[in-house]
């Protein structure tokens, strides 16, 4: 570990995300921040936040290095993106002018487009496609602040195409400053090539997850619940039995329709993602396991439908992350501050919940608890945006990007 200590600062505010409610509604008055304040980081961690006169007549005595900010700036912790599909070979441009043009799902389906035809492209893609494809769209998260993001297979639906899909994955983690939470989800719909689900969930369970685990390639495992997916029963017996394996669990819950929620919670799920049909029952649910409530605005956007009830979510108790859903069909876009800014503004949430959503909660959708706040002892996972008062990045609705990021300490 690198012993010097370095004093970053002044900033005109600090918002730390520390010390908020873990779940439920949060007001703007309980957010925690810091006027003219400085962060003294040691290696990859925070050592201490406050005022930066005090920390300055520290740093002097004791000779830490300094990193100066000369203009006005507030600083935040990385965002974290706890949901995306960012591993993929080709495009759904196509898809994308039929769905605004009026086709239905399956017509579009029908014509060759839809998950499938993502799953034929990247099957094509060679390792090194998929690598440089992938590292690609890591840079432009990195550079929008995101320090933290999942990362999901789903796109290969055999063992070898999944374990393809997820060695990427691993290669760029490896090399990329974003961090990368990989995730398996071969159960992201019944491949061409097999007609029962319950057989082909026994072959994932049985051929792909020991070789994932042996090779140490994702800890975490999803499955999309839904009609044209995977049915409530046999989702909830293939979650319980990856878990018993040691892996963690998610779930793909309520986009269409209700019984996702339900597998969620029977399943003991980390989280529960999308959520767009869900209503009073299945928020109960969620908050009676304490699951965490993720939510995809970038999805009902694509599709040109509602968002999912996050207001509701969180008078009722929920812990709510917002995650981008970046994907080649329904979530081309990929900008996660924008995307928290709309459904924001949408859903009547507060500025404080909208930041947590993106910062401290979506750590807590992904169970890490090493970030998602500026305290001491986190990893020095930081942004910084310039302007002096917060209240901007909001207002100007994902517009307004940072330009100092920090990851692990180190400024990039």
């Amino acid at each position: 570990m690198n012993n010097q200590i370095t004093l970053i600062g002044p900033f005109s505010q600090i918002l730390t995300m520390a010390e908020l409610p873990k779940a439920g509604a949060i007001k703007d008055e309980q957010l925690h921040v810091l006027e003219r304040a400085g962060v003294l980081v040691q290696g990859e961690q925070i050592v201490k936040v406050g005022s930066y006169d005090q920390l300055q007549h520290e740093a002097v005595e004791q000779k830490y290095k300094l990193e100066l900010i000369q203009e006005p700036m507030v600083l935040l912790p990385g965002l974290i993106d706890a949901h995306t599909h960012i591993c993929f070979g080709g495009s759904r441009a196509n898809d994308y002018a039929m769905r605004v043009a009026g086709k239905s799902y399956l017509e579009i389906a029908r014509s060759g487009g839809g998950i499938l035809d993502s799953v034929r492209k990247t099957r094509e893609a060679t390792m090194v496609e998929l690598v440089t494809l992938l590292k690609q769209r890591c840079d432009r998260h990195l550079h929008e602040g995101v320090t933290t993001c999942e990362v999901k297979s789903g796109y290969g639906l055999t063992v070898d195409e999944e374990l393809k899909m997820l060695e990427a994955i691993q290669l760029v983690n490896k090399h990329h400053k974003l961090d990368l939470v990989p995730t398996c989800l071969a159960a992201h719909m019944l491949p061409p090539e097999h007609s029962d689900a319950k057989l082909y969930l026994q072959e994932v369970l049985t051929e792909l997850l020991p070789q994932i685990q042996e090779q140490g390639l994702a800890k975490r495992v999803d499955i999309f619940v839904e009609e044209t997916a995977f049915k409530e029963e046999e989702s909830v017996e293939y979650l319980l039995a990856a878990k018993e394996m040691g892996f963690d669990v998610t779930v793909h819950a309520d986009q269409f329709s209700t019984s996702g929620s339900k597998v969620a919670a029977e399943a003991g799920a980390i989280s529960a993602d999308h959520l767009e049909a869900s209503g009073d029952e299945e928020i109960e649910l969620l908050k009676a396991a304490g699951v965490v409530a993720t939510v995809l605005p970038g999805a009902s956007l694509g599709l040109g439908m509602h968002y999912a009830p996050a207001r509701k979510m969180l008078d009722g108790g929920l812990c709510l992350a917002i995650a981008t859903d970046w994907n080649p069909g329904s979530a081309p876009m990929g900008d996660l501050l924008m995307q928290a800014a709309i459904l924001g503004a949408a859903e009547k949430l507060t500025t404080a919940e909208t930041l947590a959503a993106i910062t401290a909660r979506a750590a807590a959708a992904l169970n890490l608890s090493d970030r998602g706040c500026v305290a001491k002892g986190k990893l020095a996972d930081m942004i910084a945006f310039p302007t002096s008062n917060f209240r901007e990045i909001l207002y100007l609705q994902g517009k307004l990007k940072p330009t100092k990021i920090w990851k692990s300490g180190k400024h990039v």
